[in-house]
């Protein structure tokens, strides 16, 4: 599905903006303020005004191993190494030893994606000079191939916490994540993603703790409910169940399971239906939570739209005593309408 190019900017950077509380910081203002007509001229401006930033608190660094013949002894030696310089007559060491460097994966990511927003063509020149002038501070870091990037290696903590929404807006840019089509129109790519799901997830729970907090919004764990004495060698084995968003008030409970998917039904036997490793999921949470089988706890699966595809918005099933619900979050929308699609689910709990 196609959408209105400016609809489709204004909505990344709403979920952006709340997923990552950071952009309502005052480096960022400038940017809010601004009207964008291609999406990595957007991307452009949040990196520049966080990196601009993160240049004046000091690159991140951290230990890194290397690698070095030197003529004295530092950190490790390495025997096989030595012994080959020995051969060619060199009075060096082979040396293995940790460095505090900035040319680290985190720096690595910002130096590429800099490097490829200079060379797009949809980026405002002057943004293009702006990128320009922060690029010069990555002179000790080296520019890596993004198709060599280990993403999962990442780890955010509080030294390098300000990196994860830069990293995030990274992702976007190097894996493509918004097409563009052939009519210059942008849409989101259909298939699941890791990183898309997560900032999709993030995006609802941030909303509805700012503009419902009367619901307590929490990622919430679900204890298994075993109605006898766990073998402790064997609970172990038991997966964690983290409820994506939990929504409490009074005695009523909803899970929402947040799913960005491609395709929000799967092809079974010449029909569509619901996933069923989705269904069997928030089936879990919501029994285990129920523990006293009151009927009390629902749950919603809570699919991001982004295909032309029909999907049953109808009334929740009720399974064993609980409501079980299934709906779309329409992302082509304007969004204000998503905002609305976000209330009403709230007003469930009311």
């Amino acid at each position: 599905m196609t959408v209105d190019k400016g609809i489709f900017i204004q909505n990344i950077y709403y979920m952006l903006s709340y997923a990552f509380q950071i952009l309502k910081q005052e480096d960022y203002k400038q940017v809010v303020g601004e009207k964008f007509e291609k999406i990595h001229d957007l991307f452009a401006a949040i990196l520049e005004k966080g990196v601009s930033r993160q240049v004046k608190q000091g690159l991140y660094r951290e230990y890194v191993p290397m690698h070095e013949d030197l003529s004295v002894m530092r950190g490790k030696l390495n025997m096989g190494e030595t012994i080959q310089l020995k051969v060619q007559n060199k009075q060096k060491l082979g040396c293995e030893f940790d460095e505090f460097s900035e040319d680290n994966l985190y720096n690595q990511i910002l130096k590429v994606t800099i490097h490829r927003l200079i060379r797009a063509d949809d980026v405002a020149p002057e943004r293009k000079q702006a990128l320009r002038r922060v690029s010069v501070y990555f002179g000790n870091v080296r520019l890596i191939q993004p198709d060599h990037i280990a993403w999962n290696r990442l780890i955010y903590q509080r030294s390098n916490r300000n990196y994860e929404l830069l990293l995030n807006i990274c992702y976007l840019v190097l894996n493509g994540m918004l097409q563009t089509t052939e009519d210059g129109s942008y849409k989101l790519l259909s298939f699941s993603d890791e990183h898309m799901e997560r900032l999709y997830e993030k995006f609802i729970l941030e909303y509805y703790k700012q503009h419902h907090p009367e619901l307590d919004p929490k990622s919430a764990q679900v204890k298994w409910n075993l109605t006898e004495e766990p073998d402790q060698t064997m609970i172990q084995f038991l997966p964690k169940m983290q409820t994506d968003i939990t929504l409490q008030k009074g005695d009523k409970t909803l899970i929402i399971d947040a799913k960005y998917y491609g395709k929000s039904m799967a092809q079974s036997y010449s029909k569509e239906t619901l996933r069923s490793a989705h269904l069997y999921q928030i089936f879990a949470y919501v029994k285990n939570m129920d523990t006293a089988n009151t009927g009390n706890v629902s749950g919603l699966l809570l699919y991001a739209k982004t295909e032309d595809e029909v999907f049953p918005e109808g009334e929740p099933f009720v399974i064993g005593g609980n409501s079980i619900g299934a709906r779309t979050l329409d992302l082509n929308r304007k969004f204000e309408e998503i905002a609305g699609q976000l209330d009403d689910i709230a007003n469930i709990m009311q």
